[in-house]
């Protein structure tokens, strides 16, 4: 059996390679390759999974549907060539046959539609949470709420047109209110959970819990992809309190592609003093009676000792939400975490989110929170509901295994 694998981002290479790896172990003996459209797809490397076709890093980092600019930028560092290579591959891998698993939006569900061969998608993007809830309509803040109302659905006349197309023999939303709605209009949806709430398991002893200061443990997220990541980092240590009253320690998750030595220098001009670390390869400072713990391979043990997030991050805040605590985000300059990508994020994950109009509103909200037991369970309720139980993964691979094998 030969599967070729699509997906178009980091967050959706995770996502792939989870099931990816879920698969190897029900049929060690398919032939997987993967395509990553956006990027290098390190993530398929790292899992020794083979990687076919063109691959290039581009000006947006994948975020070129934020702003135009970005797109334009992207059409003259070689979109349309690397665009039309990766086409063309797709095409090449299938006239020898197998099935194709696509994960994210229409842009690897499109590529999986023109293989001509049977396929599933994992949709990551797209969920109906941005225009109604279990209770209904949300309030219009968006034009494409409008649009959404209308249609019945978040998903486009397009997405679904393939979507059911023929050749697609599973479709797997990230929740279930979208798999219904989907469901409702035809499309064969299954509600297998959310993979990105699959490995973020910390052993105990290697998250360190008896070894932290004391304090509120609150985990920082400025995103992955530079420079937007480092003015992020401002943002995040401005809503720090820092005074000699208040202690709390702030879990730094830095993705490992980024220089740390850009997000220390931020401490230290700040006064941050670095002390021992408490947690082993983490790095640590301290001002007052508060800590910050900087970890590149950390985010898993950072994400289950802390109690909530400030976050300006989209997967990764969504997988704090899923453990059931709350975000507070701030908006920045993009060209992902903007106001709007913001606000819809709020809208994608209900109470969960507390969108601050500055930093410094940080600790108000969060003694708020505090202060709330009733806001407490409400908001670790809406977080298991929204992303679901971890094993995704697992029963993902299991139904596609079954799909596919029957058809290709």
């Amino acid at each position: 059996m030969r599967l070729l694998c699509l997906s178009n981002g980091h967050g959706e290479d995770q996502i792939a390679v989870r099931i990816l790896t879920e698969l190897r172990r029900l049929e060690p003996d398919w032939a997987i390759a993967a395509l990553p459209l956006v990027g290098e797809g390190h993530a398929f490397a790292a899992a020794q999974i083979e990687r076919i076709g063109p691959r290039q890093v581009l000006p947006s980092g994948g975020f070129l549907n934020q702003d135009w600019r970005q797109f334009l930028r992207d059409l003259a560092g070689g979109l349309t060539g690397l665009t039309f290579g990766q086409w063309q591959a797709v095409r090449q891998w299938s006239q020898a046959g197998g099935a194709v698993l696509a994960v994210g939006d229409i842009v690897p569900l499109l590529f999986a539609w023109a293989s001509d061969r049977p396929f599933a998608f994992v949709a990551t993007a797209k969920s109906d949470y941005y225009w109604r809830d279990e209770q209904g309509l949300l309030p219009i803040t968006a034009a494409t709420m409008l649009w959404s109302r209308w249609q019945r659905s978040y998903f486009d006349p397009w997405d679904r047109w393939l979507m059911k197309h023929r050749h697609c023999r599973a479709v797997f939303p990230r929740d279930r209110l979208t798999t219904e709605g989907l469901k409702h209009l035809g499309v064969p949806a299954i509600a297998a959970g959310n993979p990105m709430m699959d490995g973020l398991e910390a052993p105990e002893a290697e998250a360190g819990t008896p070894l932290l200061p004391p304090g509120s443990r609150w985990l920082l997220l400025p995103g992955s992809r530079p420079p937007e990541a480092q003015r992020n980092w401002v943002q995040l240590i401005e809503a720090l309190p820092v005074n000699p009253d208040r202690a709390f320690v702030a879990l730094a998750a830095i993705a490992p592609s980024l220089p740390l030595a850009e997000f220390t220098q931020v401490l230290s001009d700040r006064g941050w003093q670095p002390v021992t670390s408490p947690i082993p390869e983490a790095i640590a400072f301290q001002r007052g009676a508060g800590w910050c713990l900087l970890g590149q391979r950390h985010f898993a043990p950072f994400l289950q000792l802390a109690e909530g997030a400030i976050a300006m991050a989209g997967t990764a805040t969504e997988q704090c939400v899923g453990l059931g605590k709350p975000a507070f985000t701030i908006a920045g300059q993009g060209p992902q975490f903007t106001r709007g990508f913001a606000e819809a994020q709020t809208r994608l994950l209900g109470r969960s989110v507390q969108l601050l109009s500055k930093p410094s509103n940080f600790l108000s909200a969060w003694e708020a929170y505090q202060s709330d037991p009733a806001k407490q369970e409400a908001i670790a309720a809406n977080g298991r509901l929204r992303l679901g139980e971890a094993g995704a993964a697992a029963r993902i691979a299991e139904i596609v295994r079954s799909q596919l094998l029957e058809s290709a």
